[in-house]
């Protein structure tokens, strides 16, 4: 077990509000199996997200698009049953809270029956109410802004967001009206990591960042980018921690040394 790791006890919403206000960076992978959840979270991963990416790295899909609820449901419980102590994110699939109804039920459905602790959904103006919904209901809830990959037939291609003054003022509105309406973390992605800064200055919940700059609470990557085993062209932000490694183990651990650490991501692996 890492040197680093914070604690054996188990990781909350709080204990991750905590780490943000003591000013200890947040770890976390994609997982989306028992076997390397149990990896991860001895390396000493804070939470750990079963996300939709799955569609891509493990279902072979050239999108997330078709991820269903079911499939995220598999996933979770496979990667419950491999945690002690991370706290287990599960994503929100496409069209799965296109309404407040459909929403809180699939929520209920992430939690029950695959024994997710938080849900993540990728945020658009719809959204706000629902995030308030879920937060009313018990429900502890991860805000996605920046690159929303749900929505790559509408943004056209995987790309930096907030570069203009107009949508980064924007999202930072956002964030914070996010953040009112009850959601316990954001989490940033492809965003430049001046604005990914200011949003997490403004912010009193923990910010996540993949590929948004060292100035947020804590990392997230994609497993399989970090294993150098994903299909396609590694992105920019991401680092192959298999590199020299002797095992998974010791590349994941790597990792969490690294961003625990402050020595990843440094301004090679983020945008301007």
């Amino acid at each position: 077990m890492s040197s680093q790791h914070q604690s054996a006890r188990k990781v909350t919403v709080q204990t991750l509000k905590q780490m943000k206000t003591a000013g200890t960076p947040i770890v976390s992978l994609t997982a989306y199996d028992a076997a390397f959840a149990r990896v991860l979270d001895e390396a000493g991963c804070d939470f750990l997200l079963v996300g939709d990416s799955l569609g891509m790295v493990v279902q072979g899909q050239a999108t997330t698009i078709p991820v269903s609820v079911e499939d995220i449901i598999y996933h979770t419980r496979m990667v419950a049953r491999g945690v002690s102590r991370a706290l287990v994110m599960a994503d929100m699939p496409f069209m799965s809270y296109s309404s407040p109804e459909d929403c809180l039920h699939n929520a209920a459905r992430l939690m029950k029956e695959g024994g997710a602790e938080m849900v993540k959904l990728e945020w658009g103006a719809l959204q706000l109410g629902m995030v308030t919904r879920l937060t009313e209901c018990g429900i502890p809830v991860c805000a996605h802004l920046g690159l929303t990959p749900q929505a790559i037939h509408k943004i056209g291609a995987y790309r930096v967001q907030g570069r203009e003054h107009a949508t980064a003022e924007k999202m930072l509105a956002d964030a914070a009206a996010l953040e009112a309406a009850g959601a316990d973390m954001l989490l940033l992605e492809c965003v430049p990591m001046a604005l990914a800064a200011r949003i997490t200055a403004q912010a009193s919940v923990p910010v996540i960042g993949i590929g948004a700059g060292p100035e947020v609470d804590g990392q997230i990557l994609v497993l399989y980018d970090i294993l150098d085993i994903a299909p396609g062209k590694r992105t920019r932000f991401s680092k192959n921690y298999m590199e020299g490694a002797p095992s998974i183990q010791a590349a994941a651990q790597g990792y969490v040394d690294d961003v625990r650490q402050r020595h990843f991501p440094t301004a090679d692996y983020a945008f301007t």
